[in-house]
């Protein structure tokens, strides 16, 4: 189920991817024009269980009546059908469990007292110990809708509880236009706790008057315990990213903010590891300033390269370094792309235990191929990641920028239309 609405698109890929892409998408098939975020939806609905315990009533139902007919000493069967209602209330709802009550109370007297079915004595259906079973069968029915209701009522607790953390991380984790200022800009967000969508990654860009800044971050930690750093981080950089003229001075504003975090808490092991990006459309130049984290990867004409500087300590860690943190700079030209991500991509693995290799991924997709663009480039590690690995254990945030193509026009993409498939 794919449900685009304007700016976004819902699906169930597990993700948000924020950009644009080209083409009316229908079906699944080719890309949606404009501002674009997808959304996984069904991380906030209740899980389905697995098939093998939705079909766990009839297979025990099948179960019995087998044991019926091909035990050679006559004993009470019917007596296990007690466990049916339990067995239903792990995934049907209350008044299911309460109809298959009926139905085994119903198949308990066929298999005791029915000549034509099992043998039995007619008799026997009103036995003691029969009596005994219908009667148990019931109670443990009726504990059975009290546990299918109760069940539903944390569902729906679950549910509105996911939702708040979904309009929390909307609200952190604004959606990046396609455009801005002088660059595009397409970025990916991927929750490490299951079902959810908060996460300890974080990311923005801002067009500025010294220039377009980003920034892209992995606080210590994930989860809720994660998101109070998150938020006070990236209020510091939309501040800092407008007042402060020069990027390291940004990332000084950014340093305080965590000292005082950590002290308000008190946290002496709290830090963050930032990288900080500032593009000069004049110089066709970017100015990097890496605090301990993963090194920006630049995918030129056919090469790609991590881009690497003079390493700093991680924001949170300052105090401990004598020396202050230095800023490198490197060329940036249309039909360059610049990749931001966190450490939940590279150290993703798969089945044997091999992490995702990023460099030659990207080299055999782009090398001698036509300059792609920030959307391009999310969009493959999008479809490539999930085939590398099937468990993600760690948050994965991603930001992909390049120089705005000339002749085309400054502005946020047009809306995307409204479909579904």
């Amino acid at each position: 189920m794919i449900t685009v609405v304007w700016g976004a698109r819902v699906d169930r890929s597990g993700q948000w991817i924020f950009g644009r892409i080209g083409r009316d998408r229908r079906a699944g098939r080719g890309r949606t024009g404009g501002q674009l975020m997808v959304v996984d939806h069904s991380g906030f609905e209740v899980p389905r269980p697995p098939v093998w315990m939705r079909w766990l009533p009839l297979a025990y139902v099948v179960w019995v009546l087998l044991l019926e007919f091909v035990t050679p000493t006559p004993w009470a069967v019917s007596f296990l059908l007690i466990a049916l209602p339990v067995t239903a209330a792990y995934t049907l709802g209350p008044v299911a469990v309460a109809a298959i009550t009926v139905f085994a109370v119903v198949l308990e007297g066929v298999l005791a007292g029915t000549p034509c079915c099992t043998g039995h004595n007619v008799h026997q259906l009103w036995e003691n110990h029969h009596v005994a079973a219908y009667i148990a069968t019931g109670m443990v029915g009726l504990l059975g809708v009290a546990l299918a209701a109760h069940r539903r009522r944390q569902e729906q607790q679950l549910v509105r509880a996911h939702s708040v953390a979904e309009a929390l991380m909307r609200t952190l984790l604004r959606p990046v236009p396609h455009r801005v200022g002088q660059v595009l800009a397409a970025g990916l967000y991927r929750s490490g706790e299951v079902g959810t969508m908060v996460g300890g990654d974080l990311f923005d860009i801002r067009a500025t008057p010294a220039g377009e800044r980003a920034l892209i971050g992995d606080v210590r930690g994930k989860g809720l315990q994660a998101v109070r750093t998150v938020a006070d981080l990236l209020g510091s950089f939309r501040e800092a990213a407008y007042d402060q003229v020069d990027l390291l001075a940004v990332a000084a504003r950014m340093e305080r903010c965590l000292a005082r975090e950590a002290e308000e808490r008190p946290d002496d092991e709290l830090f963050v590891t930032a990288a900080l990006v500032e593009y000069d459309a004049v110089s066709q130049r970017v100015t990097i300033v890496n605090h301990g984290h993963i090194e920006p990867v630049l995918i030129s004409r056919g090469e790609v390269t991590a881009l690497t500087g003079p390493p700093a300590l991680p924001l949170g860690l300052g105090a401990l370094d004598d020396e202050d943190p230095v800023s490198y700079t490197h060329p940036f030209r249309r039909g360059d792309v610049l990749l931001l991500c966190t450490d939940g991509l590279i150290e993703a693995r798969d089945r044997t235990g091999a992490f995702y290799p990023l460099l030659d991924r990207l080299r055999d997709r782009f090398a001698g191929r036509p300059a792609p663009g920030p959307v391009d480039v999310i969009d493959f590690l999008n479809t490539d990641l999930p085939r590398h690995t099937r468990v993600f254990h760690d948050d994965v945030a991603l930001l992909a920028l390049g120089p705005q193509d000339v002749g085309e026009p400054v502005g946020v993409g047009e809306p995307v239309g409204v479909g579904a498939s």
